[in-house]
């Protein structure tokens, strides 16, 4: 089990790397080979050329590239110093630069809209394995009768309705017509009913698309696993339902649940921009359609290095997991 472990953590510190590299080269290589110039989107159109030279060598352009992911890693772990005019400026670590339309440190920007996103993946994550997973669960052991049925319609129902219609419908009804929530983000740090209630709706919102995912494939995978001899050898020892369905049934149903989980995690960040934006949370999906407006290269970066990093040590943790659901994976 240790050296499983071990393996996945190098596994993700060598991933890490990896997704800095192509980070870096998207929005910094690809740039330069395209006839753009980082420097020039920092000053502006109108900026003469004397002001881009001078932001050139503040932000480290004119090295080579190599010294230039060289820093740029080094400053994401340590931090970094830049040169402005003679004066020194260090950026703490972890340093994904400057903002090129606010000159401001961009990771106390991202520091301030990441719990909004975190807020609202965990809740969304809870909410739809609760509902989607109990929901297969229920309709697997009512299979074919007005339960089943009802439940699979609604999980249908889920699946093809998109993100911003079913948001924006319930902000229709449960903000505007019956004024049940509140109309903006609230730290739980300060409030928690506040938090609580700015919350719910882009939880259910986002947690209503995945968790008619979810009990479809819970409901087929269940149905498939109670067809298995070895449920029917536990039956036949004369094992209580309750147990056979807990011990035995439902270990080898979440071992594919889990599965698509981590790759979810992954999909669920254009879900968060989708629903970021239609309740107007200012979190790390809506602030990065506002970058890519704006053309701001390092929060972009900053965003795509932090919901990279995300997804894979939650692929991480899920790997983990394998080995307290199903202990074959300890040999793998």
């Amino acid at each position: 089990m240790l050296a499983y472990i071990v393996r996945r953590l190098t596994a993700v510190i060598v991933m890490l790397m990896v997704v800095t590299l192509v980070t870096f080269g998207i929005f910094f290589l690809i740039p330069k080979m395209t006839g753009s110039d980082p420097a020039a989107m920092f000053v502006g159109k109108q900026a003469d050329p004397a002001s881009i030279e001078g932001v050139r060598q503040k932000l480290g352009l004119d090295e080579p590239i190599l010294a230039q992911f060289w820093h740029f890693a080094v400053g994401v772990v340590t931090g970094r110093d830049y040169s402005n005019g003679g004066e020194t400026i260090h950026c703490a670590a972890p340093c994904f630069g400057y903002s090129f339309r606010t000159e401001q440190d961009v990771w106390p920007l991202l520091k301030d809209a990441f719990p909004v996103t975190l807020s609202l993946i965990i809740g969304a994550v809870v909410l739809w394995l609760l509902a989607g997973v109990s929901t297969g669960v229920i309709s697997a052991l009512k299979r074919g009768t007005v339960v089943d049925r009802a439940a699979m319609i609604t999980a249908l129902a889920g699946v093809s309705l998109p993100i911003y219609f079913t948001g924006m419908l319930a902000l229709l009804i449960f903000r505007t017509q019956l004024d049940w929530t509140r109309a903006d983000y609230v730290p739980i740090t300060e409030n928690f009913g506040g938090w609580f209630g700015g919350m719910i709706l882009p939880w259910v919102t986002l947690a209503f698309l995945y968790a008619a995912m979810y009990a479809r494939l819970t409901r087929a995978t269940l149905l498939e696993v109670l067809g298995e001899d070895y449920i029917r050898t536990a039956r036949a020892k004369g094992l209580r339902e309750p147990v056979v369905l807990g011990k035995h049934a439902m270990r080898s149903t979440m071992t594919p649940i889990l599965t698509i989980l981590g790759m979810d995690l992954g999909a669920l960040v254009g879900g968060a921009i989708l629903t970021e934006t239609t309740f107007g949370l200012h979190g790390l999906g809506y602030m990065a359609i506002k970058s890519i407006g704006d053309r701001d290269l390092p929060i972009i970066i900053g965003v795509t290095l932090i919901t990279a990093s995300a997804v894979v040590l939650a692929n991480l943790v899920v790997d983990l997991l394998y080995a307290v659901i199903d202990p074959r994976v300890r040999l793998a």
